[in-house]
């Protein structure tokens, strides 16, 4: 199976880069199931209805979500319905929504699992301790394991996959909308990426209008966030993973950048 996963889309700027270039990126890689993080999808806070369907439309198959799952309130009104959406299983136990998603391709099922990290993040449940508690009840329904890491630190995000090394496929990192270049396949035959980055405006500071972030920088006074205009982006990794034994064979990931060549 091979797995195309798309980072943070960020406001309208990164759902149009996913309407610009998922068809490209399908004929490209061929992916079998195709993983988008959608937390900041709208303006920059949260997901609606529309949203979450045209992602579907397009061809996305799962939807993960992080630390701003519940901004936009109107998500209370369709996330129990939500077959494809999918929001970190180690939040508070009456939060609705689902811990995990199984998708089915042919034969194959594939679960993808979000979590969110402790480290200067809002305080859920152990992510590790969670993990451990769903592995057992998802290995008897799916044959892969997917797991979104929405985590603000890289020891974190490394100290997962490390964790998890041989017992999921993949533990690919969202959340900082800074791409890292440490993609590697661990010995046990677990993908790691600490971050697969953010689709969306590439001149703002991680997605937000320059001059917010930097008044908050250098005068301690914080504004309302604004989505940035500009150049966009569209972040991305691709993971081959073995069907038959569930571990992953191959990572590799790009940025596409509309004024630059990378």
């Amino acid at each position: 199976m091979r797995v195309l996963f798309i980072g943070d889309v960020y406001g309208s700027p990164g759902r149009e880069m996913v309407e610009l270039h998922l068809h490209k990126l399908k004929q490209e890689y061929r992916p079998q199931v195709i993983i988008a993080n959608g937390e900041n999808s709208a303006h920059g806070k949260g997901i609606t209805s529309k949203i979450y369907r045209r992602f579907l439309e397009l061809g996305i198959n799962v939807i993960t979500m992080g630390n701003h799952t519940f901004d936009n309130r109107e998500i209370y009104e369709f996330i129990e319905d939500a077959k494809y959406l999918v929001r970190p299983g180690n939040m508070y136990k009456n939060a609705p929504g689902k811990d995990y998603v199984i998708y089915q391709c042919n034969q194959t099922k594939i679960a993808v699992v979000n979590l969110q990290g402790k480290t200067f993040m809002q305080t859920y449940s152990c992510p590790f301790a969670k993990i451990d508690e769903l592995l057992p009840e998802i290995q008897k329904q799916a044959d892969i394991i997917f797991v979104d890491f929405h985590a603000e630190t890289t020891s974190e995000k490394i100290a997962m996959s490390w964790y998890l090394d041989g017992r999921v496929a993949a533990v690919v990192g969202t959340h900082t909308h800074v791409q890292t270049n440490d993609g590697r396949i661990l010995p046990k035959g677990t993908a790691h990426l600490s971050d697969v980055g953010m689709t969306g405006p590439r001149d703002g500071i991680i997605g937000v209008t320059r001059e917010t972030i930097l008044e908050r920088f250098t005068t301690g006074m914080s504004d309302r966030f604004t989505v940035a205009t500009g150049p966009r982006q569209l972040s991305y990794a691709v993971i081959d993973i073995d069907d038959k034994t569930g571990k992953a064979t191959k990572i590799q990931w790009q940025i596409i950048a509309e004024d630059i060549k990378l």
